[in-house]
């Protein structure tokens, strides 16, 4: 069994006002046993790339309800690309249409979570798929 705890950089893109979902997959991922940094709401690509960097996350991942996830990881993808997190783990969960999985992954969001995935299931993922 493994002993290492992955940092995951869990953030809110852009004006996505909701943070519920991302408090309760965050209380999840501590629970089983990661370790979680929570960015907090309205976060740019900027401020995201750098909190992942500073943490040196293992994992980089985003909540979003509002709609702009296209937008806004194809502004993040470079950032992190230029943070040397390429290599990383990313997610994404939230309100995401099935017909942006394909773009999500060609950004190289490996994880795509939409509202109604089950909390074990992210961690399930996390621990089978964690660099």
């Amino acid at each position: 069994m493994r002993n290492w705890r992955p940092r995951i950089l869990l953030a809110k893109p852009g004006l996505d006002g909701h943070d519920q979902g991302a408090k309760v997959v965050a209380r999840a991922l501590k629970e089983a046993g990661f370790e979680v940094t929570y960015t907090g709401l309205r976060q740019t690509p900027e401020a995201i790339a750098d909190a992942a960097r500073a943490i040196d996350a293992d994992i980089v991942a985003l909540s979003s309800m509002a709609g702009s996830h296209i937008s806004f990881c194809e502004r993040l993808k470079p950032l992190l690309d230029d943070a040397g997190l390429g290599e990383k783990l990313w997610i994404i969960g939230g309100n995401l249409p099935k017909a942006d999985h394909p773009r999500l992954a060609e950004l190289g969001f490996r994880g795509i979570f939409p509202s109604s995935s089950r909390l074990e299931d992210i961690v399930d993922f996390i621990r089978s798929n964690a660099p």
